[in-house]
């Protein structure tokens, strides 16, 4: 609490861009415009650069390195 007995809420910008991206992805693709696509990749471009230097986002890029590697190598 603040010295006034006033409560602050802290929303976490990462989280609400996800709920963001969520509820923009449920739409149906015909009801998209381009203007309307390209806003839905720069919200996801910035939650990717807002999730990557997190341990989330860390073990994200490690679980996508290894699902590609294991790809590369099964089809030598």
């Amino acid at each position: 609490m603040l010295d006034g007995g006033i409560r602050v809420l802290t929303i976490n910008v990462a989280v609400l861009l996800a709920v963001v991206v969520l509820i923009r992805l449920r739409r149906r693709t015909e009801a998209r415009s381009r203007m309307d696509e390209r806003f839905t990749v720069v919200i996801v471009l910035a939650l990717g650069v807002l999730i990557a230097p997190t341990p989330v986002g860390e073990g994200i890029f490690d679980f996508v390195g290894q699902l590609a590697s294991g790809i590369t190598q099964s089809s030598r």
